[in-house]
């Protein structure tokens, strides 16, 4: 499981929401990233640091793009109905994608944004497989 990857670069590593997704993502999927790659996603923690979109969002849509976009988006048939199911299930789980609103139900100052993080591992892993099962049939 995705979420098995991410304490090891959180709590460990110290790093944020979106660090954390991208690192554990790219172990997990195999994404072949380098560390000068993933270092791109650091400013989206904290909600792009103002309390946007959050940052485990806009990592989850980024192992999207790295694993359905060969070379631009508007050439994938793929992309923007995985990601539209990514959004989709993060309003069900916490009613918005903000940052600000999402970190008011879930974060504890011990755990930082813990629970946000497992939420979005599981979210990711559960929108590529039933995208992939879907895929499959057709």
């Amino acid at each position: 499981m995705l979420k098995d990857c991410y304490e090891k670069y959180y709590f460990e590593q110290n790093y944020n929401c979106a660090e954390t997704l991208i690192r554990a993502a790219n172990d997990y999927y195999d994404l072949q990233l380098h560390d000068r790659d993933m270092i791109m996603l650091g400013a989206y923690g904290a909600g792009i640091q103002t309390g946007n979109t959050c940052g485990a969002i806009l990592a989850a849509a980024s192992v999207l793009s790295m694993k359905y976009i060969e070379q631009k988006a508007h050439e994938s048939k793929d992309i923007k109905p995985v990601t539209t199911d990514l959004i989709r299930e993060f309003n069900k789980r916490y009613g918005s994608v903000l940052c600000k609103d999402i970190k008011a139900q879930s974060f504890k100052p011990e755990y930082r944004c813990k629970m946000t993080v497992e939420t979005a591992c599981d979210i990711l892993e559960q929108v590529i497989a039933d995208y992939e099962k879907s895929r499959d049939k057709g």
